[in-house]
């Protein structure tokens, strides 16, 4: 029979567990990120950022993810470098420390909405008629994440080939969804008129004129262009792949099977200025142009694969939390070595559905501090983000996450139940 003492001595304490869970994170396989980028300024308004030691956990080197982010400004480019120097800081402050690699990754989506939601609330200080598109791309071993406003675009080309698209372009000209959600938060959306009548050119917001339904920035147009980002979350296999980030300069020109092949099989740098050479070639620099050529690459494989050719398309995505059935566990299926786990994806443009979290993920947020801007809050000082909603999965306006009342009021703003900037303009520019 075993006594008490040799119980307690299988016991194993919690700093252990914690070693132990740190010592498996560091068996994670850890591909190669190699990177070029390429640009021809008509405004000088693109801007970019590479970052490739960021540590989730601070002085372990095993720990390491990688940022690369593309912001487009119009009308000046103050919102652009301010998104550019303070974005990150936004989104790694609105995730919890100590949490596992698993429990980082799940939290990225919700911590990027509240960071790209802070960077414009706290923009609003700094410039008023200043706006920037953004792309933010973050690269955990084989897990990539994208968040976008606006209509720069990321593309994944798989080992095999198959292109997908990593974000959601947010043109009024072509997404009726965000149109009927700027017409009913108070926005009008039309062409712009001259003189006979006639209307000439893109659909855009008015007041003020974007072509755009998510920026961050542009203080004067109306805050139900919103800084909401589309987040895609995907899991490429242990083959890697090709990501594109390109602003609309790239875009208007090529399609991304154009772009893929004009430049299959040369490395980052090279890659991204033949890219920008094919959208000048073909449309001529009648915008910024700027391409970020990212390889994911198995540690072994220096240079990138060339796969064949293949059609645009969605892709095979497998849900990472599907529930398996007792036959699949017992007889596991065959995966493809192509597969792409797609693992995240929302863009709704509601506070209430981005910044709410399923299990395991409720407990992870401090209950007396703002779930956007992080300010520490007083007990009852905080807003429900629920409160108001019609949410019927919601039941109790108590339930977090919370708001201070500054935050609760730009959400307040984005959705259309109240008026926040006085001072708009009819006649402004436009991206």
């Amino acid at each position: 029979m075993a006594t008490k003492h040799e119980h307690q001595h299988h016991m194993v304490p919690l700093s252990v567990l914690l070693k132990r869970e740190v010592s498996t994170e560091r068996t994670i396989e850890k591909p190669d990120i190699l990177h070029g980028q390429a640009s021809q300024s008509k405004k000088g308004e693109d801007f970019t950022l590479f970052k490739t030691e960021c540590q989730r956990i601070p002085g372990d080197g095993n720990s390491t993810f990688s940022v690369f982010g593309l912001f487009d400004g119009h009308n000046g480019s103050t919102a652009a470098i301010y998104t550019k120097e303070n974005l990150l800081n936004n989104v790694v402050g609105a995730i919890p420390a100590d949490l596992s690699r698993d429990e980082w990754l799940a939290a990225l989506p919700r911590a990027l909405v509240a960071g790209f939601v802070k960077t414009d609330k706290d923009l609003q200080d700094e410039a008023r008629t200043s706006g920037t598109t953004v792309t933010f791309v973050i690269i955990d071993g084989y897990v990539v994440t994208v968040a976008s406003v606006g209509d720069s675009r990321c593309i994944l080309e798989s080992s095999e080939g198959t292109i997908y698209s990593l974000s959601e372009d947010h043109r009024l000209e072509c997404n009726e969804e965000e149109r009927d959600r700027i017409t009913a938060s108070g926005g009008e959306v039309g062409r712009l008129n001259i003189v006979g009548g006639a209307q000439i050119g893109p659909l855009r917001c008015w007041p003020g004129g974007l072509c755009l339904s998510r920026s961050i920035g542009d203080m004067d147009v109306g805050e139900f262009i919103v800084p909401v980002p589309y987040v895609k979350q995907v899991k490429l296999s242990s083959a890697g792949g090709r990501l594109i980030i390109s602003s609309d300069g790239v875009w208007d020109a090529l399609s991304s099977e154009t772009a893929l092949n004009c430049c299959r099989g040369m490395p980052p740098d090279a890659a991204a200025e033949q890219i920008v050479k094919e959208a000048l070639h073909s449309k001529g620099l009648r915008d910024d142009t700027t391409c970020i050529v990212v390889d994911i690459l198995p540690m072994e494989k220096l240079t990138p694969s060339i796969p064949p050719p293949r059609k645009h398309g969605k892709g095979v995505f497998k849900a990472m939390f599907k529930k398996k059935s007792s036959s699949s566990s017992s007889h596991p299926q065959y995966t493809p070595p192509d597969l792409v786990e797609e693992m995240f994806e929302e863009g709704s443009a509601m506070l209430a559905e981005r910044l709410d979290t399923e299990y395991p993920l409720c407990n992870m947020f401090k209950l007396f501090v703002c779930a956007v801007c992080q300010v520490d809050m007083k007990p009852r000082e905080g807003i429900s983000v629920h409160s108001g909603s019609t949410n019927l999965r919601k039941l109790h306006s108590w339930d977090g996450p919370f708001l201070c009342s500054s935050c609760q009021a730009k959400k307040e703003a984005m959705e259309g139940k109240s008026q926040s900037r006085d001072d708009r303009s009819n006649s402004r520019g436009s991206d």
